[in-house]
């Protein structure tokens, strides 16, 4: 398999995906504001998607996917397809129960997921009935990522790719057709959540059975499968257990300041697209990549893979990190300055954005490392470290939400990432697992002066521009493409310059198979 040209697949549905994702923020921006209705959606969208990465992304995958592998390279499809059935079964019931009891609960669960909602009635109550109505989307969400995970460990990432970009479409029809008809467009959009989930589920239900691995329900049955599955599976939904009660305590915190979950939610989105397009592609390709490479015995090739995956990773990371610290004023400006979105709203997203791209480059790199201790089956250390770093996280919202408010949340989640990765990494060299190559120890210091030559560009080029990306939507967003694009080639050519890449790098990645 070719790890750059399947990453640049998954990457490029992904772009599709958050292009579109903007899109929606943008209309959500104008429809909803940074008010109570909006500070109760977010909170609804983000309650279930706590779950779902508890439960599927992070824990199954890392489970899921190496036995997978294991199943279809050494017992063949039929095995393989066995396994999947039995994992799925077994899913199935508990997303079923676990829906069933979060319903029943729901206002109790306010309480600790948004205590700040209790002094305001109305907002409590539309975050409990918003979140009653999205929390379906679970449930869903969750098989998506076992079939996701059968997907990508036979090679075929389109699919699983382009599954987000029917959540994006679906919430933009809910806000074009429905939404202006309607007082409450924070309810158009919830049932608009649990709907565009079932809809990915068909999907990807669909290209499963394309791809020859048509999956039937069974029992659920604690089979020797099953029982390996969440023997490793256990530690990742601890990991991911610490790193969601992280995020909860971020959203808690930021609760009792008015407005700052939406500003968090805001910028988060940004910052998101970088982390999605680079980071989650090279996670998602190098799991499955790596595992093959393990299992038969290639400890080289497994190491070349890791090193190219941070050097290419890096290359789009850092630069887009500089970006978004230097111009996150313009950025949020021309995106989301409009209709109930005010100039100081503008102002609070960016300085949060700012703060999470200090820690865009780390987060990446722990989508880098992680696979190697997951395709080893080893998923207690990074469990290990996501707990340091979740420790280091809750411990500085804490203390830097009373001194510099919302952006002090999104500071501490960079010093966490940082943590984490620093951590992942150093334990991967120190066990053999992984060694940085003379090409990589040579690059990253011309990558990180190509960025500061580029982010100087980007700073002067914004205070030129400033009149026109405060001027009319069209002129603003035109404006704002001129610098990014200015800035990408003020990059790659400082890049080709400093010798941080060569042209023929990215026509040999695309040229071998």
């Amino acid at each position: 398999m070719n790890l750059v040209k399947s990453a640049m697949t998954v990457g490029g549905m992904t772009l599709v995906s958050r292009v579109l994702g903007f899109m929606r923020d943008i209309l959500i921006a104008g429809a909803l504001g940074t008010g109570p209705m909006a500070d109760a959606f977010f909170v609804a969208f983000k309650f279930p998607n706590l779950f779902r990465r508890l439960f599927a992304e992070g824990a199954f995958n890392s489970a899921f996917v190496p036995l997978f592998a294991k199943a279809l390279e050494g017992d063949g499809k039929t095995a393989a397809r066995r396994f999947a059935e039995e994992a799925l079964s077994v899913l199935l019931f508990t997303l079923i129960a676990f829906t069933a009891i979060a319903e029943l609960a729901m206002p109790w669960a306010m309480y600790l997921i948004a205590p700040g909602f209790a002094d305001t009635p109305d907002k409590f109550e539309m975050g409990v009935l918003f979140t009653r109505i999205a929390f379906p989307y679970l449930m869903f969400m969750s098989m998506v990522a076992l079939l996701s995970a059968v997907l990508n460990s036979l090679g075929r990432f389109s699919a699983a790719a382009a599954a987000p970009v029917l959540l994006n479409l679906v919430l933009i029809a809910a806000l074009w057709f429905v939404a202006p008809h309607t007082d409450n467009p924070g309810l158009v959009l919830s049932w608009g959540v649990a709907i565009a989930g079932a809809a990915q589920f068909v999907m990807l239900l669909i290209a499963v059975k394309r791809a020859d691995i048509s999956l039937r329900l069974r029992l659920p049955r604690l089979t020797p499968g099953v029982r390996r599955l969440i023997k490793l599976g256990i530690p990742g939904v601890i990991a991911g257990g610490i790193t969601q009660f992280n995020l909860l305590v971020g959203s808690i915190i930021a609760s009792l300041q008015d407005g700052a979950v939406s500003l968090l939610y805001y910028a988060d989105r940004i910052y998101q697209l970088p982390l999605g397009v680079v980071g989650i592609a090279i996670g998602i390709v190098l799991l499955p990549d790596l595992s093959r490479r393990l299992r038969a015995g290639d400890e080289t090739g497994a190491d070349n893979a890791q090193n190219r995956a941070f050097e290419f990773s890096m290359f789009l990371t850092v630069p887009a990190s500089v970006a978004l610290a230097v111009i996150p004023v313009p950025i949020i400006q021309v995106l989301f300055e409009r209709g109930a979105f005010s100039s100081d709203d503008t102002y609070g997203a960016a300085m949060a954005l700012a703060a999470f791209a200090i820690g865009l480059p780390a987060f990446v790199l722990t989508k880098v490392f992680s696979p190697g201790f997951f395709a080893r089956e080893d998923t207690m250390t990074p469990m290990r470290f996501a707990a340091i770093g979740i420790a280091v996280n809750i411990l500085g919202s804490l203390v830097l939400f009373f001194w510099m408010g919302h952006v002090g949340i999104a500071l501490a989640t960079s010093a966490a990432a940082w943590v984490n990765a620093s951590l992942l990494g150093a334990t991967l060299m120190k066990r053999g697992f992984y060694v940085p190559d003379a090409r990589l120890k040579s690059r990253l210091p011309r990558l990180a002066l190509a960025c500061l030559i580029m982010g100087a560009g980007l700073w002067a080029g914004a205070a030129g521009a400033a009149p026109y990306l405060a001027a009319s939507f069209i002129e603003g967003v035109l404006a704002l493409l001129v610098l990014v694009v200015s800035g990408a080639v003020l990059f790659g050519g400082a890049a080709l310059v400093t010798g941080a890449t060569h042209m023929n790098d990215l026509k040999r990645a695309f040229r071998r198979a």
